[in-house]
């Protein structure tokens, strides 16, 4: 990884380019169509509620940021011990294939040991190649036991 980039817990400061990165995805995820989030929400979500409704680490090089990760805390789990559910894992183009991703990852798991946490749970889209190969090569598997089901409200 580039020297110079640090992984560090966001700050309201960043919301901004954590909003463009967040927009960036929605366009590669193709949902970009319902993408609702603006940077006011993610300021007022992310750094003015307590708790936050998202945390979320970035990958910054200087006042540039250009990774994000963004995650929740899932209390209640049958283990009874919480859990972390990635949300959002992007790395802007011009910066992929320096080991940011794979940083922010590392990054996200030492939280959920500080967290007292029983594992990391997250989605990738069926079409998602390159991005299953990333979580497979970092030692992560396919869960299959469960099937995703979604109900529109």
């Amino acid at each position: 990884m580039n020297p110079g980039i640090v992984i560090r817990k966001a700050v309201e400061a960043d919301s901004e380019q954590v909003w463009a990165l967040m927009q960036q995805l929605a366009l590669f995820e193709k949902y970009i169509d319902i993408f609702a989030i603006t940077p006011e929400i993610v300021r007022q979500s992310g750094f003015h509620k307590d708790p936050p409704d998202f945390y979320c680490l970035v990958a910054a090089d200087r006042d540039q940021v250009v990774g994000m990760l963004v995650y929740y805390i899932l209390p209640y789990t049958a283990r009874n011990q919480p859990a972390l559910f990635l949300k959002e894992l992007y790395v802007s183009e011009a910066c992929r294939g320096q080991g940011i991703g794979e940083s922010l990852m590392h990054a996200l798991r030492e939280e959920a040991r500080l967290q007292h946490c029983s594992g990391i749970k997250w989605l990738v889209a069926p079409w998602n190649e390159s991005g299953k190969r990333f979580y497979e090569r970092l030692g992560a598997r396919e869960d299959t036991s469960w099937l995703q089901y979604e109900w529109q409200v």
